[in-house]
Order: C-alpha cells, then sequence, then structure tokens
C-alpha cells in the first residue's frame, strides 16, 4: 500500500500540482510513494538546503517559482 510522503503538505512540490506546473506523474511516483526515491525527501531528512524549484528527481527547473 502505498503512503503519502510525510512532508507533502508543506513541500513546493503540492502547490506546485495545485496550480497546474507540474504534472501529476510527480506525485504519484514520488509523494505517494512515501517519498520513495525522492531527492528533495532526502535532503529534506539530512537537513541540507534545496531550493524550491528542485523536482523530485533532483533536476532544477527554471520555470518554477
Amino acid at each position: 500500500m502505498k503512503k503519502m510522503c510525510k512532508w507533502y503538505f508543506v513541500c513546493p512540490m503540492k502547490y506546485f500540482y495545485e496550480q497546474g506546473k507540474i504534472d501529476k506523474s510527480w506525485i504519484e511516483n514520488y509523494c505517494k510513494n512515501n517519498g520513495k526515491n525522492c531527492v528533495r525527501y532526502e535532503k529534506e531528512e539530512a537537513g541540507i538546503y534545496h531550493p524550491d524549484n528542485m523536482l523530485p528527481n533532483g533536476e532544477i527547473d527554471e520555470n518554477l517559482s
């Protein structure tokens, strides 16, 4: 059973998805997979800074703000 990432409700990805700026597949593949393989999740857990426009795969999307 898939579980939502504990950071989802404060993650910029939630807001970018709600604004239609990113595809639902990002949420399905990372957020609803308990943050598995998510670079954002790993950095958050380690207390490492990461920009809001970093996608779950670690890419920086200059179009997100």
